[in-house]
């Protein structure tokens, strides 16, 4: 007894209190690591962004024009928002955070159709894709099939309408790239990507105003819209597929965001944070304009972004690695995400627990989590292997380093979907058990749906980690510099941390200071945005439980 109350005054004190100290010093130490991180992290933000827009090359004059007009009236409406409206301060921030997020979205889509899939071509695909599921509707209402009949007849006429029989019957989609008369490209793009934003859009005003005509309206003001940019699109600069993408991608979205907050009628005030910022930016640049204020030597601009490297520094851009970029990550999605989601799925529904294959597939788990800690630079010579000397696919390719690198992340999505799939509760399933459904049936509408928001932030987690791997590159063969940007899937590419890579290989000092600074500036705010958008899915989720 006495040994039990020595051990009970060791670890609550003599005096019958519990001792916090311990757990102050815990606190301590966890908040100290926090801002030590929070700090390295800033401090090395601040150095690169300094090599990219190097502030000591500005006026003075510039300097206090920007802040007096910019951050000082940001600081005060935050302030504000702060102190009284909390609401609208969250607001604030999601109404300048949404349109930033959109525009780079926005940005990635041109790059789709321009070297990826032309407005013809994503024509024909809609158009086929739409006549497939018209005759598989057509042939379900005509026949009463059951479901895995209606999926199989589907899957069958998809492939054939997309792809067709090779040699022996043409697919509907080259069937309609073929036709002698094709509508513009700008009218395809508002016809098969417009439209149906603008439709989706209409659908969700009117539901949540239960009005059909506010959904009419809403629908018809987003396609004139974004049709009025076949003709005011090149008038102002931009082009007419940038116009309507910009509509659909940044302007609807912007568009429902504001019609929500004025409806629910919370936190209206945050809407003017965006605008006072906007409205700064373009004073202070007309007003040093006018004054005579030269701003700083920029070398992450316009330029940088659009054109392609040279061996002068202030000529050199990062957009073919950029383009190729994008273009991997699609490989990367595709390849590795039904995959791993299934792999997952696999492992937590289906597979035995006990007896000789449950400690097989117990053995198999713990190989995917030490596959998560193999050296990237292990992956890439195992793509090397793979898919050049073996599948005798050309190294450098789109592809090649597509689907090694997707080699690299599938355990990161394969561990982070079971924890998602994990945290569904059990209550759930067993409910629809004991309404009859079966276990895929189970899957399908209870299970996935609830651990899709956990599966979206770890996929999108991993290939935030993907987009800045070089070492795979490396070692399959992807080239330090490509003046053309991929045409396709099995074209010659560069991404953006070998290029950046090669830049710093390179003797001039402008390289290695200004033009490495921007490129990894840019990089670092791709990886931003998507590490951004997994914390909003997981937070939205988190608010919905």
């Amino acid at each position: 007894m006495a040994t039990t109350d020595e051990s009970v005054d060791a670890w609550f004190g003599t005096d019958g209190q519990v001792s916090q100290l311990r757990g102050r010093l815990f606190k301590a130490g966890c908040l100290g690591a926090t801002v030590l991180t929070l700090f390295l992290v800033f401090v090395f933000l601040v150095y690169v962004a300094i090599d990219a827009i190097e502030p000591l090359s500005a006026d003075p004059g510039w300097w206090v024009t920007v802040v007096v007009l910019v951050p000082v009236p940001a600081l005060v409406l935050a302030g504000y928002y702060y102190r009284y409206d909390p609401a609208a301060g969250e607001v604030a921030y999601t109404s300048l955070g949404l349109p930033i997020a959109t525009t780079l979205l926005a940005g990635g889509v041109v790059i789709f159709f321009r070297h990826i899939l032309s407005p013809h071509e994503w024509l024909a695909l809609v158009a086929a894709t739409g006549i497939a599921v018209g005759l598989t509707e057509l042939y379900g209402r005509v026949r009463d099939t059951d479901s895995y009949d209606r999926t199989l007849i589907a899957a069958v006429v998809f492939v054939v309408s997309i792809v067709g029989v090779p040699g022996a019957i043409p697919s509907l989609r080259t069937l309609i790239l073929s036709l002698p008369v094709l509508p513009t490209e700008s009218l395809s793009l508002v016809g098969t990507f417009a439209v149906p934003i603008a439709a989706v859009a209409g659908w969700h005003i009117g539901r949540v105003r239960e009005s059909d005509r506010a959904g009419l309206l809403a629908s018809g003001a987003t396609v004139a819209m974004a049709a009025l940019g076949i003709v005011a699109g090149p008038l102002v600069g931009i082009g007419a597929m940038a116009w309507i993408v910009l509509t659909a991608i940044v302007v609807v979205p912007i568009g429902l965001y504001v019609e929500q907050v004025i409806r629910r009628g919370n936190g209206i005030s945050g809407l003017a944070f965006p605008v006072v910022i906007g409205a700064g930016v373009l004073g202070s640049a007309l007003l040093a304009d006018i004054v005579g204020l030269a701003g700083p030597t920029v070398w992450l601009d316009w330029s940088f972004l659009t054109e392609v490297h040279d061996t002068t520094p202030r000529e050199a851009g990062i957009y073919p690695a950029l383009v190729g970029s994008v273009m991997m990550v699609i490989v990367i999605a595709v390849a590795a995400f039904p995959v791993g989601v299934g792999a997952a799925i696999y492992l937590e529904e289906y597979a035995p627990n006990g007896g000789l294959l449950g400690k097989v597939v117990e053995l198999i788990e713990i190989n995917i989590a030490n596959l998560a800690g193999v050296p990237s630079v292990v992956y890439g010579l195992l793509g090397l292997a793979l898919f050049v000397k073996i599948g005798g696919l050309q190294p450098g390719i789109v592809v090649v380093g597509g689907l090694t690198i997707g080699l690299l992340i599938l355990p990161i999505i394969i561990v982070s979907s079971q924890e998602a799939i994990q945290a569904v509760p059990d209550s759930q399933r067993q409910a629809a058990y004991g309404m009859g459904a079966t276990r895929w049936q189970t899957v399908r509408t209870v299970v996935l749906p609830r651990a899709m928001p956990g599966i979206l932030t770890g996929t999108i987690l991993a290939l935030g980690r993907a987009i800045g791997e070089t070492a795979p590159l490396l070692m399959v063969g992807v080239a330090a510099v490509v003046r053309i940007p991929p045409r396709s899937f099995f074209g010659l590419f560069s991404a953006m941390p070998r290029q950046l890579y090669a830049w710093a290989q390179l003797a001039k000092p402008e390289f290695y200071h200004g033009v490495l600074a921007a490129g990894v500036l840019t990089l670092l705010v791709v990886l931003l945005m998507m590490n951004g958008t997994a914390i909003l899915l997981r937070n939205k989720y988190q608010r919905r439980d």
